[in-house]
């Protein structure tokens, strides 16, 4: 028996895994552009989600990202329409692209929008045996009419973590985001703007520094098991 059989006997051993350092660094890194998705939840004409969000996008492009924002326009309700509509199809491709995802919501009603919401509910947290956002980063952003709030962001952590994607520490809420944009979409210099450059620094990093080994970061010993148990059950059955 060996010594992991004797000090965990529940523990399926083919299964176990020590995490090793060395399999935490890629051979080889990537040399492509990070690739950010961006979704915001509000259809406002003047929209300060989307404001924000095309803010954060220039300056992911400034910072070597390769950027793709989704309008959520015409997205149906989940579950209203198959999943081949083309809107539908369009986040989900794009959600199966990306390397990372920015979230910026309004807080309405003390929650994110309900256009948020649905556009996350729409990405499956699988497809065949892929995960859409596994392994993915993920930076959250929010803005608000009054004083600065932070439960839309909040929310969309937990979200971030059911999805099972790598959320990254800092985020941003921005008070009375009114106030915060001129007549041509641009953010004002302020520290709310300031917070913003620092969310996307941290977004690219943690990309850059996960994205080649995130398949091991998010190999699971549940679902080792799992797997095993039902290779073990198909090879083992009998004929018919």
């Amino acid at each position: 028996m060996s010594e992991v059989a004797k000090k965990l006997p529940n523990v399926e051993t083919s299964c176990f895994q020590v995490p090793e350092q060395q399999l935490l660094r890629s051979s080889q890194a990537s040399l492509r552009r990070p690739k950010i998705l961006m979704l915001y939840g509000s259809l406002r004409e003047r929209s300060y989600s989307k404001l924000l969000t095309l803010e954060a996008a220039r300056i992911l492009e400034a910072m070597g990202a390769e950027v793709q924002v989704f309008d959520p326009k015409d997205l149906p309700q989940p579950d209203g329409v198959p999943d081949s509509h083309p809107k539908v199809a369009e986040l989900r491709a794009l959600a199966a692209w990306s390397e990372g995802m920015v979230w910026c919501s309004p807080e309405r009603h003390g929650a994110m929008t309900g256009i948020m919401k649905s556009q996350i509910d729409w990405i499956p947290l699988s497809v065949g045996a892929v995960r859409p956002t596994q392994g993915k980063t993920l930076a959250v952003m929010e803005v608000c009419g009054g004083s600065q709030s932070f439960n839309a962001v909040n929310q969309m952590r937990i979200l971030g973590r059911w999805m099972r994607m790598i959320t990254i520490p800092n985020q941003s809420s921005v008070a009375k985001a009114f106030l915060e944009f001129d007549e041509a979409g641009h953010m004002k210099p302020s520290a709310y703007y300031d917070r913003v450059v620092d969310v996307m620094e941290e977004l690219i990093k943690f990309t850059l520094l996960t994205r080649d080994v995130a398949p091991y970061l998010v190999d699971r010993y549940s679902e080792r098991k799992e797997t095993a148990e039902e290779l073990s059950k198909r090879v083992n059955q009998k004929s018919i």
